[in-house]
């Protein structure tokens, strides 16, 4: 039978009025959904019945009632409520008034090209709900409804059909979400495959590129994790193994489940040496071998076991926790994959410092405050100078990469003529503070946040190490190497001769300009940054962290230091635009070259002002 025979079979039925049979199965409970209530969606009437021993359902058309009216009328009526997209609910739809003439007229053609237009518009918007991400169960029931109609439109129509699987398998892959998220409510993570994780992969089964399926996942591991590092609280180290190991199959190359291996890890070490140093004072009073050997016993707990010196598994255990491998102040440079060398890095020691400004402190702000302790379990590597034009060349070209001052085509530089900042064509990475050609040993300056992230993420690619931006707390440790003034170089109100490049009272442009406000009787010799590395490097063996450019580091802003963190992490919220940048730069103000200064940046902005550099896990 051809499809109009059959469309023609089931005529008499689809129009056959009647009132609406409830669906036996929409009396069974549904299950808990995240998503938000709404109004329920009309919708169609339908008849319960068997067809090969299956139960079957079909659509019933509202009664309609032409009268004397004239086809053409009914044609119209039925094209204006196609185009509003009202197909079958109410007698005057589309698909009832196209039924109702083609049954006064089994050859209207019209009506049976409009019946056909009508048919494709039931797909249409069907496949468009099935796409919709918000409100899934209402679309669903809606989707549902649209199948019903067109099943018995067109039963025999494979598209219908596959439509009609589409549906019941999207239907199947809500159930399976919502139940997983339900037992993740209710805590049934199901880390042995059942309860939320066998749900979410049911669902991902049905779809695995499904994205509910797979935060549901995400959100199953962050549980799975959370009770790793609430055992490690608890010094239950073999339990937090357990939990991370499960944790670890859920999903391929999961970095949050490395991250938290670390902070377990970090947990593990800091009760060693708390233990360990405890354990040294004991030694150090006449009567506290006993309370020593404790320690050290519950160290060797901890601990991987089999050393029997307290002293020396004490020394093994300071290195590894603090610098792996390596030791405070040592320089090196990673290789690459096209034989090359990274940047120059440098070790800086582990401890602990006060962030941020005293409430005293002349030229500060609300949002660098309260000034907090920060505390570095271990140390890190940050590379010795900023940037320079030359490194990110290297990625520019072995990345293909276009940052965003060259895709946007200007950045901001110094104007001579003006004595002002001004965003001006043609200028990028390659660029001097003034437009000009930068020198392969300058600093590289009209990069935003993201570009320097590139470069980060491209390095770490290349040398199989990871690299990033540093802290801001990271960045103001470096940047003090241990003093606590106002200044990077202290409390004195001009900078020690060679200190760096600041705004000096000294200092003049090409034109003969000054600086209106600088720090009275120093000079560089620098109007705009200098080469890298061209004046004294820090107490800890560092270059222009105060001065030359202002650099970008890794934490989002926040406008004061409240409930800011006291490991030295940064403080990232996923999507931010507004970043940080740290550091005087050669045409800041002596207040803005404080060693707690920071400042709000766009991540989108690039200027002749702004560079950064990178900090490496060791």
């Amino acid at each position: 039978m051809g499809r109009w025979g059959v469309t023609m079979a089931v005529l008499a039925a689809a129009l056959a009025a009647c009132a609406p049979a409830s669906d036996p199965q929409s009396a069974a409970p549904a299950p808990a959904s995240a998503d938000p209530p709404a109004a329920a969606p009309a919708q169609p009437r339908v008849t319960i019945g068997e067809a090969g021993g299956d139960t079957v359902q079909r659509w019933q058309a509202p009664a309609v009632d032409l009268g004397e009216e004239k086809a053409a009328s009914v044609r119209e009526r039925a094209a204006r409520a196609l185009k509003e997209d009202r197909l079958f609910e109410q007698a005057d739809a589309a698909i009832p008034l196209y039924l109702a003439l083609l049954q006064r007229d089994p050859q209207d053609r019209l009506a049976k090209q409009g019946l056909q237009q009508a048919q494709r518009r039931l797909l249409q918007d069907g496949h468009a709900l099935l796409a919709q991400t918000e409100r899934q169960g209402d679309a669903l029931d809606r989707a549902r409804a649209l199948a019903i109609v067109a099943l018995t439109l067109s039963p025999e129509d494979t598209r219908v059909r596959e439509f009609q699987a589409d549906v019941e398998r999207a239907q199947r892959l809500l159930g399976f979400n919502r139940a997983g998220e339900d037992d993740l409510r209710n805590d049934r993570i199901g880390e042995e495959g059942n309860g939320a994780i066998g749900n979410f992969r049911e669902a991902l089964k049905l779809a695995p590129e499904n994205s509910r399926a797979h935060q549901g996942l995400a959100a199953a591991e962050s549980a799975l994790i959370g009770r790793a590092e609430a055992a490690a609280a608890a010094s239950d180290f073999q339990a937090a193994t357990r939990w991370l190991a499960s944790a670890a199959k859920l999903r391929d190359r999961a970095p949050s489940v490395d991250d938290a291996r670390a902070r377990v890890e970090a947990v593990r070490h800091a009760r060693i040496g708390a233990l360990h140093d405890a354990a040294l004072r004991d030694l150090t009073t006449p009567a506290g071998l006993k309370p020593a050997g404790e320690k050290l016993a519950e160290v060797l707990r901890i601990a991987a076991p089999g050393d029997a010196v307290a002293a020396a598994l004490r020394v093994r255990l300071e290195l590894a926790t603090h610098y792996g491998s390596f030791r405070p102040r040592q320089v090196f440079t990673d290789a690459m994959q096209d034989g090359g060398r990274g940047p120059q890095m440098i070790v800086v020691p582990h401890g602990a410092f006060r962030m941020g400004a005293g409430d005293n402190e002349p030229g500060a702000s609300d949002n660098e405050r309260p000034a907090h302790y920060v505390r570095f379990a271990r140390g890190f590597a940050m590379s010795i100078t900023t940037v320079t034009v030359d490194e990110f060349r290297q990625f520019v070209e072995s990345a293909n990469a276009r940052p965003r001052a060259t895709r946007r085509g200007h950045s901001i530089v110094y104007d001579e003529r003006s004595g002002n900042f001004a965003r001006r064509s043609g200028v990028d990475w390659q660029s001097d503070y003034n437009g000009a050609r930068a020198a392969p040993n300058s600093p590289v300056m009209h990069v935003s946040v993201r570009d320097a992230e590139a470069y980060a993420k491209w390095l770490s690619e290349q040398t199989g190490r990871h690299y990033r931006l540093p802290t801001e707390a990271e960045f103001e440790y470096a940047l003090r190497a241990g003093s606590q003034g106002r200044y990077p170089w202290g409390d004195a109100g001009t900078p020690p001769e060679g200190a760096g490049n600041f705004t000096g009272g000294n200092d003049v442009s090409p034109s003969g300009r000054h600086w209106n406000n600088a720090f009275v009787g120093y000079g560089d010799g620098f109007w705009g940054p200098a080469p890298v590395a061209s004046f004294r490097a820090n107490a800890w063996g560092l270059w222009d962290l105060g001065g030359n450019l202002s650099e970008w580091v890794g934490d989002c802003w926040h406008a004061s230091y409240r409930r800011a963190p006291a490991d030295g992490a940064a403080w990232f919220n996923p999507g931010c635009r507004q970043r940080v940048i740290r550091g005087g730069s050669w045409a800041n103000s002596p207040q803005q070259t404080r060693a707690a200064w920071r400042l709000s940046q766009d991540s989108d902005t690039t200027s002749a002002r702004i560079g950064f550099r990178l900090v490496r896990g060791i």
